[in-house]
């Protein structure tokens, strides 16, 4: 006599989200060393600003110590092991400092885009009708300009409403705001197309027979479910917004160059390339390819998890 309860599929308890998002990146060796190259430089940009002197303020600075090469090269010291800028900054801590900006801009612009996109997102697949189809338009006319160029239009917005004279939390701020509105379209064409299949579903109506509100339905039944592919998204454009605010801070527009980022330390370390000083720029450059591509692979791979049709390619 067979019984339900000695099924495998019975007594099984379903991994949660979190556990087999954990199983996918610890049995995969290329998003596993991702995952690790990620943390470490987490790490750096987090942990060694609290143990060190910051090297954009004016004690930071040392004019004599100014375009010491890295301490493997001739007149290298081993003080500076990958060597100093124009104004004497240790670029082992100028680039910790540098990528702790990058990344917490990268994260409040991917946060500010999903939130925005998000909510747009759930309205027009929810609702529908009218509002589906205004908002909708309103994507593809964004989508005709490029982020890092409907970026530029908004700082240069800002900038012309704001005048010259910003200090460093209003220029990151317009940053931020820049770079995430210019990626929500994205997440909202997502979410859209995940809730109009969910809202359809038999957990909705039964939803709806209980009495509960729309706002209810949506916050603890479908958003739960529609989530993961907007957060594979959220982590590839996370690279992207790193990229953006790096090229904005390279052109000029983005963060001022008296604030650390790695935008900045390229910029600053591009007006010595001519003159042989190639390790001012080459190193940030390096920093941020290295973890740019490291959090495209993992998203990839996490693409990949989440998407049946390509589940076991990777």
């Amino acid at each position: 006599m067979t019984s339900v309860v000695n099924t495998p599929s019975a007594v099984r308890p379903r991994r949660s989200r979190l556990s087999k998002l954990f199983h996918a990146v610890c049995y995969a060796p290329g998003a596993t060393v991702c995952a690790i190259v990620i943390l470490l430089m987490f790490v750096y940009a987090f942990v060694t600003p609290l143990f060190s002197q910051n090297p954009f303020e004016f004690a930071g600075m040392s004019v004599l110590d100014s375009f010491i090469p890295p301490m493997w090269m001739e007149e290298g010291m081993s003080d500076f092991p990958l060597g100093t800028d124009d104004q004497g900054r240790n670029l082992l801590t100028a680039m910790a400092y540098g990528m702790r900006t990058s990344i917490v801009v990268g994260i409040l612009s991917v946060v500010i885009g999903l939130v925005l996109g998000g909510g747009l997102g759930l309205i027009a697949g929810f609702v529908g009708g009218k509002v589906d189809a205004f908002i909708m338009r309103v994507a593809d006319v964004q989508l005709a300009y490029p982020a890092l160029l409907l970026a530029m239009i908004i700082d240069g917005a800002a900038r012309a409403a704001l005048g010259a004279e910003r200090n460093v939390t209003t220029a990151i701020t317009i940053v931020v705001l820049s770079i995430g509105i210019a990626f929500w379209v994205q997440y909202a064409r997502t979410i859209r197309s995940s809730v109009m299949i969910e809202r359809d579903q038999d957990y909705v109506s039964a939803a709806r027979i209980t009495g509960r509100s729309n706002l209810s339905i949506i916050a603890l039944h479908i958003l739960p479910n529609v989530m993961a592919p907007v957060l594979v998204i959220a982590t590839i454009n996370l690279g992207i917004a790193i990229i953006t605010e790096a090229t904005l801070s390279f052109l000029g527009i983005g963060i001022p160059v008296t604030t650390p980022s790695l935008g900045t330390l390229i910029r600053n370390g591009n007006n010595f390339l001519q003159s042989g000083e190639w390790w001012i720029s080459v190193w940030p450059c390096l920093v941020l390819v290295l973890f740019v591509v490291s959090v495209n692979i993992l998203g990839d791979h996490l693409r990949d998890v989440y998407n049946p049709r390509l589940r076991g390619r990777s």
